[in-house]
């Protein structure tokens, strides 16, 4: 009632609830292989999405066909790609800057602001517009381009719009959301992950400078970064409060990198990165000393309705190319589609499919209507488990129905041989499915 009050259209929903005739719907290379788009795409209706919605994702879709799918394969074989090129094209496109602020050079799609919560804390876009970018973007295939091209900026820089003093925004902020540089976010380090509080990158402070060293480990993108958003210890204490966030620039001695080799996310640049007596200027401390834990949370929410976005994607790739390859394959005097075993495998991977989808749908709705994030940590949590084990359910029964044909990275299963090589990463990265189950039943308070 409190939030219908503060934001009256969502009290009778026109705010959210919005039907396109099917003439709206329209787009080209809609898939007709059932369940391998969301239902909306495919003759039902939605609550959620309006005539802007699917304008905007037909926008997404012809981005994703020009530019992305013709060399994915390739950039993906030689694990790396023109970053910069394909920034300036996103921005270009209205796509790369789509929900940052308009202050900073952000490109909000028509439609995509009005009188409720934006999809993170400093913008007014609504979610659904950045639910259906990400779903467009992972019809690429390739999890690692996305984590190499849009991912690092996406984590690296929130804290410092959010928290970050003017001069420190004013130097860095404008030139990333434009793609003309990038920012990632280095929190892991050798020594563990998923405990951020017992980090040993330190910083310690002499005069107006401070002094960092230490090592950061699988940080995304870092490889093609102008900028390190760095969790550093500031004090000798233990907990959340011993920690700060600063910014290192690409150039400051003592900075190394190195490339790592990884399972899946090939030209993902997923990076060890080593700081050895790092002298940064006192004024690339974002916010306060001290608070550097409290900020890194500011898109951890985001972040994993990023990742399961994507993961529904990679689930209905999976399915799409089982059906395909099923319904002109014959076994046995018939279509493998016609046999039960594959058609209930089918039949898993859609019900998943589609209860993850709604998870998703549902966590996108209370974010626009204003449930505080610390509500939904829980929540979306474990819409993240489901959709890693989603995705690695599909990759391995589309593997089951391909056969051979998934084990080579060519032809009929390359893009499933693919996907299945980057199921790991996305169980583990953005918090892994224990860490996630337990902040659910801690935040349930069993």
């Amino acid at each position: 009632q409190g939030q219908a009050q503060q934001h009256p259209s969502l009290a009778t929903g026109r705010a959210c609830i919005a039907l396109a005739p099917p003439t709206q719907r329209a787009m080209d290379g809609v898939s007709a292989v059932p369940f391998a788009e969301p239902a909306e795409l495919q003759g039902q209706h939605s609550p959620y999405f309006n005539e802007h919605h699917y304008r905007w994702r037909a926008k997404c879709r012809t981005f994703v066909e020009r530019e992305l799918l013709p060399n994915v394969e390739k950039w993906d074989e030689e694990g790396d790609f023109p970053a910069q090129e394909l920034r300036r094209k996103a921005y270009a496109a209205g796509i790369y800057g789509a929900t940052w602020p308009r202050e900073f050079g952000g490109t909000p799609p028509e439609g995509s602001e009005g009188d409720w919560h934006g999809s993170w804390e400093a913008v007014k876009v609504d979610p659904f517009f950045d639910l259906v970018m990400w779903d467009e973007l992972a019809r690429c295939g390739s999890g690692g381009l996305l984590a190499g091209l849009f991912v690092p900026t996406n984590i690296g820089l929130p804290p410092v719009v959010v928290y970050g003093g003017e001069d420190l925004k004013r130097r860095i902020v404008r030139d990333c959301v434009t793609g003309e540089k990038s920012a990632c976010l280095c929190v892991t380090e050798p020594s563990g992950g998923s405990d951020v509080s017992a980090i040993k990158t330190t910083a310690v402070r002499q005069g107006d400078h401070f002094i960092v060293n230490g090592s950061k480990k699988w940080i995304t993108g870092g490889m093609k970064a102008d900028f390190f958003t760095v969790l550093c210890k500031t004090s000798s204490g233990s907990g959340h409060q011993s920690a700060s966030l600063l910014v290192l620039e690409r150039g400051m001695p003592g900075i190394t990198t190195r490339r790592m080799k990884t399972q899946g996310w090939w030209a993902s640049n997923t990076t060890f990165i080593e700081f050895d007596n790092v002298r940064v200027p006192a004024a690339n401390l974002v916010g306060r000393e001290g608070d550097g834990f409290k900020y890194t949370m500011v898109n951890f929410n985001h972040e994993r309705f990023v990742l399961t976005a994507q993961m529904v994607r990679y689930a209905r790739i999976c399915l799409e190319e089982a059906i395909a390859f099923a319904r002109r394959r014959r076994s046995f005097g018939q279509r493998l589609i016609d046999h039960q075993v594959i058609r209930h495998k089918v039949a898993d991977m859609a019900l998943r499919i589609e209860g993850v989808q709604r998870q998703l749908e549902n966590f996108a709705y209370q974010v626009k209507c204003g449930v505080p994030e610390q509500q939904l940590g829980g929540y979306m949590a474990l819409t993240k488990v489901a959709g890693s084990r989603l995705m690695e359910l599909c990759a391995r029964e589309a593997s089951q129905v391909l056969g051979g044909q998934s084990f080579t990275r060519e032809g009929a299963g390359g893009r499933v041989e693919r996907i299945y090589r980057e199921v790991r990463v996305m169980a583990i990265g953005g918090g892994s499915e224990e860490i996630m189950l337990n902040l659910a039943m801690r935040q349930a308070k069993l």
